[in-house]
């Protein structure tokens, strides 16, 4: 077959490297047998032996401060394990002590126990309902007063909702997923309509969390641990006072800009 003169082939674009790549450094064989043989074992150990240890006592634990205890030594467990010291930098300007929503990037499975570990207090999750057929793990997440929310069929969570709001205005701080679930390639993904629902009517200060390095670690669709520095960039919190469900659009696209602005900054703390 001849072809046309003057055709031009279409470049061919590599693989795009990934938001927060380390330059020059390789993850090759050694990197997967420390991961397949070590690393993942031990993690899917502690939530089994975690999981089961926490059930006698989530049996009386209604108000799920207990279970969040054990659900932060499993997290410290596996920051520990898996070799990825975490720079924390901004939460310092937060009062902690107010009931704040902490809407958060979600690039990995990993983005959970960092949050556990660098957070030092008692919140809860805003999880979506696909997560309650893992053993353990699903168990876990509905008996210790997380929010479940059924994405397909939003009018099935509104007792979740009403008991949400209830606790963020007695003083129990959460934290969304304002994305709705993972990114496939490292990219900041659009907000859900809605995302800060609770937020407005609860009246609180949403503050904006971008987890960096999560997705380098851990991607998608892998078990291959990448060992590596990560970061938790927390900015300055965006207030709802005053604010109806007409705003949500415009509180989502303030809140999705501060967190693209802390999660593709170069380095916020040169230390």
């Amino acid at each position: 077959m001849e072809v046309e003169r003057g055709a031009e082939a279409a470049p061919v674009a590599g693989p795009r490297q990934s938001a927060h790549a380390i330059a020059g450094v390789k993850y090759g064989w050694l990197s997967r047998l420390r991961s397949y043989l070590i690393l993942d074992p031990l993690i899917w150990l502690y939530t089994l032996v975690l999981g089961l240890i926490a059930l006698p006592g989530g049996l009386f634990d209604r108000s799920g401060r207990r279970l969040h205890w054990f659900s932060r030594t499993w997290s410290w467990l596996i920051m520990k394990t898996i070799l990825s010291p975490v720079k924390v930098t901004g939460l310092d300007k937060i009062d902690t002590s107010k009931p704040h929503v902490y809407a958060v990037n979600h690039a990995s499975a990993m983005d959970i126990p960092v949050l556990y570990v660098y957070l030092p207090f008692q919140f809860r999750i805003v999880f979506k309902k696909e997560l309650l057929v893992y053993p353990v793990v699903g168990w876990q997440l509905k008996r210790s007063g997380q929010v479940c929310i059924d994405q397909q069929k939003p009018t099935n969570s509104i007792a979740a909702i009403r008991s949400a709001v209830k606790s963020l205005k007695a003083g129990m701080p959460l934290v969304i997923y304002p994305e709705g679930g993972r990114t496939p390639d490292g990219e900041i993904k659009p907000f859900l309509p809605g995302a800060f629902f609770l937020a407005i009517k609860a009246q609180v200060d949403i503050v904006p969390v971008a987890l960096v390095g999560t997705y380098e670690l851990l991607p998608m669709d892998t078990y291959h641990i990448k060992c590596r520095p990560l970061e938790m960039r927390v900015g300055e919190p965006i207030s709802t006072t005053g604010m109806t469900m007409r705003d949500l659009e415009r509180v989502s696209a303030k809140v999705r800009k501060a967190i693209e602005d802390l999660y593709y900054a170069k380095s916020l703390d040169p230390a």
